[in-house]
């Protein structure tokens, strides 16, 4: 079953001059994308930077309006939802963000920062039950329960990325929209992150939209890859396939471009 439906996403911007703010014209972000992603699965959405990747994450969430196109979550079309019909569907809906280092608040120790969600989505749930569930998903993340009480400037970035982990999933979703969570880490961090989220997905059963500019980097935790060039679709196939046997130029393009050991 499909967690997922994206059906020929279109999203343009409209682009105004500095001057009187006047309509000069419109950016094609995003085309007639389409793609599913099953329940418990990962799906790989792999572009350059400006190919449109962050672009439908955020569509997905209504975090940006969409020009057209159909997308269902749970088989409910939420693009005609106001915020108010989608608020109850936010909660099984979290991103993880690309950046560990801006995407935590400065002034907010690591228990405000986790029970955050469980304050928006779970008002009734008494502060000791928010905090020993704060301390659970840091364990679960792989930190110190201890680390609640310390601030985002006390960590490193692989540290940080697993804080936002923990706070995606304080809300208990189903999606988890993945925008290029690794891209800001060390290579070694890379790898302790991606095998983290593909645990956490065998345990919890968590579904994964993937965004990444690398095909190495989704090579070992999608199930199937959406390769994105200038807004469009230009392959789209089980991750076996896109790797071992890729039908599209541009796709082989991407692959010769990732670094191997003996260059």
């Amino acid at each position: 079953m499909n967690i997922l439906e994206v059906r020929k996403l279109t999203v343009w911007f409209v682009r105004r001059s500095s001057f009187r703010r006047r309509l000069v014209g419109e950016v094609k972000a995003v085309t007639d994308v389409s793609f599913n992603i099953p329940a418990g699965k990962t799906v790989g959405l792999v572009g350059e930077s400006g190919s449109g990747k962050t672009t439908i994450g955020l569509a997905i969430l209504k975090l940006v309006p969409i020009t057209d196109g159909s997308i269902l979550f749970h088989e409910t079309e939420i693009t005609t939802l106001s915020q108010r019909e989608f608020r109850p569907l936010r909660r099984q809906m979290q991103m993880i963000f690309q950046d560990p280092f801006g995407s935590l608040n400065p002034r907010w120790n690591i228990l405000r920062i986790v029970t955050e969600p469980l304050r928006v989505h779970f008002p009734s749930l008494k502060v000791a039950e928010g905090e020993e569930k704060a301390a659970d998903l840091l364990k679960r993340v792989g930190l110190k329960p201890e680390f609640l009480r310390r601030f985002p400037h006390e960590f490193s970035g692989g540290q940080r990325q697993r804080i936002g982990i923990a706070r995606a999933l304080a809300a208990e979703p189903a999606l988890i929209v993945c925008d290029e969570p690794v891209s800001a880490l060390d290579v070694s961090v890379q790898a302790q992150i991606v095998n983290l989220l593909a645990d956490l997905q065998a345990e919890l059963g968590i579904t994964y939209l993937f965004i990444a500019h690398d095909l190495a980097v989704v090579e070992h935790i999608s199930d199937e890859v959406v390769v994105l060039c200038r807004g469009e679709v230009m392959e789209s196939a089980p991750a076996e396939i896109i790797y071992r046997a890729p039908k599209h130029e541009y796709t082989r393009n991407l692959l010769a471009s990732v670094p191997t050991l003996d260059e």
